[in-house]
């Protein structure tokens, strides 16, 4: 489904931290000393053709800010900018169609954590994130809630914790597909607070959200965007937020981390690419009208409506975010067995 705004797998290997840093380094080099390199675009002769953005299904997050940014990119560049959904195959579907697309700038990517993470989770796919893809900018974030059922006699993280001790195995949590935020969330808790709260797997973020509504299971670590308006009526209790620091979508509600849980922080990512090898300088001028884009007032309140939160970056800034993500929950895929396969 296109919205237009303006005029084969083989075996791969874990990617290891040091691989990723080769990559911040490279990228950091090049985005230094790009403007002088042989591969130099003209910004007067690109774009030369409408650019596509291709994201998640209508009505998600990824396409929500794609929405957002594409007016503005549109009247920057003086091309369409339309919005390329993809549904079908998961992400695997969105990112092939970025990697296989031409390094010219005029095919982007808009997604979530499952572009660096997937690779830990499957063991083939036909595309590698740190090979492939260009980064050009973090583009927003979600906090995830811990929200309960109201019919669980829980209303503190120290309740939870001592609720799932007392119960081991007999709590459950609502997930999302595998490697999903909500399942990720889910899992660092139960790390952390050394418990086992049992995994009940729905085959979207929308089934799982009806599974604790209707009391199918007693716990979720929702997205904002899809909790927020159970909590507001009272079909969820809302216990912490899964932010390092209290978020401005849920004011009064207190962090995981704050609740008993130090360092705990587990965030819903979705980020600009490109496909690699595309000039750095067209890099750089996509990531100055993105990050102009996702600074203007009336953005950053559209997208705080929405349960986001407008976090534009560097290209270099997103391939350490990246780096970090991807040791964090790499330890956490690899202790829960989590595996896409």
């Amino acid at each position: 489904m296109k919205y237009f705004h303006g005029s084969s797998c083989t075996q791969r290997s874990f990617l290891y931290p040091h691989d990723v840093y080769k990559w911040f380094v490279g990228l950091s080099f090049i985005t230094f000393f790009g403007i002088a390199g042989a591969q130099q675009v003209n910004h007067e002769t690109w774009p030369n053709r409408p650019i596509r953005i291709i994201t998640t299904d209508p009505g998600g997050a990824a396409d929500i800010a794609a929405r957002l940014i594409a007016p503005s990119l549109s009247k920057s560049f003086g091309q369409p900018v339309y919005i390329d959904n993809r549904s079908g195959g998961g992400s695997i579907t969105a990112i092939e169609a970025v990697v296989n697309s031409p390094p010219d700038g005029h095919t982007l990517l808009l997604y979530g954590s499952p572009v660096w993470l997937m690779q830990l989770m499957k063991s083939k796919l036909s595309w590698d994130p740190i090979r492939d893809l260009a980064p050009i900018s973090l583009v927003i974030t979600q906090p995830n809630v811990l929200a309960v059922h109201p019919s669980l006699p829980v209303k503190t993280v120290q309740d939870l914790i001592n609720l799932a001790k007392q119960k081991p195995g007999e709590l459950n949590y609502s997930s999302g597909s595998v490697g999903a935020s909500n399942h990720l969330a889910a899992e660092l808790f139960n790390s952390m607070a050394k418990v086992k709260i049992e995994r009940i797997p729905y085959k979207g973020g929308g089934a799982a959200l009806m599974g604790i509504l209707t009391n199918q299971t007693q716990l979720i670590f929702g997205t904002t965007a899809s909790v927020k308006p159970q909590i507001e009526t009272g079909k969820l209790r809302a216990i912490a937020v899964t932010t390092s620091q209290p978020s401005m979508l849920l004011p009064g509600v207190p962090t995981i981390a704050a609740s008993g849980l130090p360092d705990y922080e587990a965030l819903t990512l979705y980020a600009l690419f490109a496909p690699a090898k595309t000039p750095k300088n067209v890099i750089q001028l996509i990531n100055h009208e993105v990050v102009k884009a996702l600074n203007k007032p009336e953005v950053k309140q559209s997208l705080l409506k929405s349960g986001n939160e407008s976090t534009p970056s560097t290209p270099e800034g997103l391939a350490k975010i990246i780096d970090e993500d991807i040791i964090r929950w790499g330890k956490i895929i690899r202790e829960a067995n989590i595996t896409a396969d």
